[in-house]
């Protein structure tokens, strides 16, 4: 028990810790009695403590800025709870927010607030990261300043995927845009054209922000530096909901035709996203101790994702951790692709995961970290491959198949619609195998097949329960 006694122009504070073995009670102090210039020195010096959590940001309260409050929950909170990925597109995010709201103090931010911010993202020319058109040929450019493309690509910090792009007609960001134009010396007006500024944001990225905005604040209101949070009385915009696209058996058919022409790696990766529903980081961060050959199955507990120019092995996402039953047959054309996986390890000696070429010198740092890891997906030299590589292979496999506009993640909608459309399977099961958290996020994105689920159940119960019997004769 604290007692606390008045001595003249000072207290002093004392504390009962019970007693110790002769009896005597204990008496704790938190400091000596002091004198009047003691405690003016004392007390300055714990307003500067004071002060210095205040500026940190441990002491809070709702009078503080939004955008000071978002700068803390960034550090943190953020940084040490999601995913890589996700803290950059929330850091991406916020400066658009913060230019909106970051003046309003918490315990002043009211819903009209909020829904006057999605209004004006719904405007036409709110897009700060508007596409980039290039209006000349990359390649002739570069051929006559002879530099090559991994030279270049290394000079502006651009992949060479995203040069290839340009050439292919396709568009590139603002930040690329204008790398590559200070690289050339030339303006971006002159080499780029911008796409798509006559548009407001999407209802889905909208949403996005109203959701970065509500964990902030939901946040506030578990440290008890706001009563309640403004988000759960604003109505977002609604986003139509878009039926996820899936391979039928016909097209899954001549896309496995098309990849006997496929070297074997890109051959046998496919086949395990189509397998295994695994996404492409999964199936990048996966490696030879992942696989179990005797029990057929692939363990899944991490993914490789690439962040600010770095590789990063991280969990998976929702930290959700599975095992996948595979068929004997796949695992002995694994087994294969690992023999041909030692033979190339075996040629290469010492250079194995130590050289480096190409784009991968800029992710030095980075891959050294993830050196001596036996990672399935691999360049020649052992490293990991960037998950956006395959974007490009499938590309090329599904034109020689005659299929239009698919991507790697098709793969996985194809592996979970086959598995819900079975009714002998439980909606619980296929969540599991597809790594979702819960059934209702399955469900929610493939309603449609759901639906044809639940058709061919009544179906079947319709002609179990009035299936009537010849009478005999």
């Amino acid at each position: 028990m604290a007692t606390v006694t008045r001595r003249g122009k000072s207290y002093s504070i004392r504390v009962s810790c019970g007693y110790d073995m002769t009896g005597r009670q204990i008496i704790r102090k938190p400091q000596p009695d002091m004198t009047d210039a003691q405690a003016e020195k004392e007390a300055q010096r714990q307003a500067v403590l004071f002060e210095e959590k205040c500026r940190t940001g441990q002491v809070l309260q709702g009078n503080v800025r939004f955008a000071d409050f978002a700068e803390i929950w960034l550090r943190d909170y953020a940084a040490k709870q999601v995913r890589p990925t996700t803290f950059d597109r929330y850091k991406a995010m916020l400066p658009r927010i913060n230019a909106a709201i970051g003046h309003i103090r918490l315990d002043r931010l009211q819903p009209h607030h909020l829904m006057q911010f999605y209004s004006n993202l719904e405007e036409a020319g709110i897009r700060e990261d508007g596409k980039q058109h290039f209006k000349g040929d990359l390649w002739q450019m570069l051929r006559a300043r002879s530099i090559t493309k991994t030279a270049f690509a290394e000079q502006t910090g651009v992949s060479l995927a995203v040069l290839a792009s340009i050439t292919q007609g396709k568009n590139v960001s603002a930040e690329s845009a204008r790398r590559i134009s200070d690289a050339l010396g030339e303006p971006v007006s002159a080499l780029f054209e911008p796409v798509g500024n006559d548009k407001g944001l999407s209802a889905k990225t909208i949403l996005h922000h109203h959701r970065l905005i509500s964990v902030i604040l939901q946040t506030a209101v578990e440290w008890q530096v706001l009563f309640s949070n403004p988000c759960d009385r604003v109505k977002p915009p609604r986003v139509e909901h878009k039926e996820a696209r899936y391979l039928d058996e016909e097209q899954a058919a001549r896309l496995m035709e098309a990849l006997e022409s496929a070297d074997i790696q890109n051959r046998t990766m496919i086949k395990l996203l189509l397998y295994t529903g695994m996404r492409r980081g999964e199936l990048c961060g996966l490696t030879w101790e992942d696989i179990d050959f005797d029990h057929c199955t692939v363990h899944v507990d991490k993914s490789l994702l690439i962040v600010n120019k770095g590789y990063h092995l991280t969990t998976t996402k929702e930290d959700n951790v599975r095992d996948i039953d595979v068929a004997p047959e796949f695992m002995e054309y694994l087994k294969t692709y690992r023999d041909q996986w030692l033979a190339q390890k075996h040629r290469m000696g010492s250079a194995w995961q130590t050289c480096m070429d190409g784009k991968w010198e800029s992710y030095r740092e980075s891959l050294q970290k993830l050196r001596g890891k036996n990672f399935i997906v691999i360049n020649d030299f052992g490293w990991p491959i960037s998950p956006d590589h395959y974007g490009k292979i499938v590309d090329r496999v599904a034109e020689k198949a005659g299929i239009r506009k698919i991507h790697p993640h098709m793969f996985r909608h194809t592996f979970v619609s086959i598995l819900l459309s079975n009714p002998d399977i439980g909606v619980a099961t296929v969540a599991a195998e597809a790594g979702h958290a819960q059934p209702s996020t399955t469900l929610a994105i493939y309603t449609q097949v759901y639906h044809k689920r639940q058709d061919s159940i009544r179906s079947q119960m319709s002609e179990t329960l009035y299936k009537r019997k010849t009478p005999e004769r």
